[in-house]
């Protein structure tokens, strides 16, 4: 646990050690130690302290899976939840006397749904082992969702390749689609991305699928299942569009963000450069 001895009057304290962020506020991350209960509110005490002092706003404090018996006492505290990982939770505090301003926990889950079509014009499509398809002899698109710090091209691709074994390649996000109250309360984004097959031989994943195969895209799109509901019916559409070269999706361009530079990717209209 990091700690750490400020003089204050001829007494030394310990206060944990912190990293100042962009916003005021500071980050304590805590992964061992060996004081009980009691120690770590006299150090927590002491610490608020000082960064009250300073002017300080938000505390987020980052405990390890193994210093849990520590929450009551935070929460005793003042702090409150923000988020949990595998190995990790977040606590934050407010300092001021004013309402919080510390964002909320991550928002949205994000999905794909992969429109692979090859050159005779057939749609590869699957029908799931659980799920709500389960045993509705539905033919859908391979979806997934993405995982944390995975790209949304990546995630196509990896996607269609675990659950058929196809390896494709990404060509464009052709929609996506906001929903709310999904998974545990999050809101949900659904982008339908356009890949193009490397190979054609399916090896399905047998866990999670329980048929693959090449579809005919007006076969599909012909489906009781599909044509009842609007946003399969929409999808699919967009999908015949894109195949008689009607429509126009987002293709990524390799960028950097902000002042951080980190690599990234801008999805747009390809057309956009001959606009200038």
């Amino acid at each position: 646990m990091a700690e750490k001895q400020q003089e204050i009057g001829g007494i030394a304290p310990r206060v944990f050690e912190a990293a100042e962020d962009a916003y005021g506020g500071v980050t304590v991350e805590l992964s061992e130690s060996s004081m009980d209960s009691g120690d770590f509110v006299t150090v927590l005490r002491a610490s608020l302290s000082e960064w009250r002092n300073q002017g300080k706003k938000g505390v987020w404090m980052k405990l390890s899976i193994q210093l849990a018996r520590f929450v009551d006492a935070a929460v005793k505290e003042g702090f409150w939840y923000h988020h949990a990982e595998a190995t990790y939770l977040m606590l934050v505090y407010w300092i001021p006397h004013t309402p919080h301003t510390i964002p909320s926990n991550a928002s949205h889950r994000v999905g794909i749904g992969a429109f692979v079509i090859n050159q005779t014009g057939q749609l590869l499509v699957v029908q799931e082992n659980n799920g709500e398809f389960k045993g509705k002899g539905v033919w859908k698109l391979p979806t997934g969702v993405v995982e944390q710090g995975e790209d949304i091209c990546d995630a196509a691709v990896r996607e269609v390749r675990e659950e058929t074994g196809i390896d494709t390649e990404f060509v464009e996000v052709l929609a996506f689609r906001q929903s709310h109250n999904s998974f545990f309360g999050k809101s949900d984004l659904f982008f339908v991305c356009m890949l193009r097959p490397l190979s054609l031989t399916i090896d399905k994943q047998d866990s999670e699928i329980e048929k693959a195969q090449w579809m005919g895209i007006d076969e599909y799109a012909a489906q009781p299942f599909v044509q009842k509901r609007d946003l399969f019916k929409n999808i699919a559409q967009i999908c015949l569009a894109k195949k008689d070269k009607k429509y126009t999706g987002f293709s990524a361009v390799p960028t950097t963000t902000g002042f951080s530079a980190k690599n990234t990717y801008l999805y747009c209209n390809p057309e956009w450069k001959n606009m200038l």
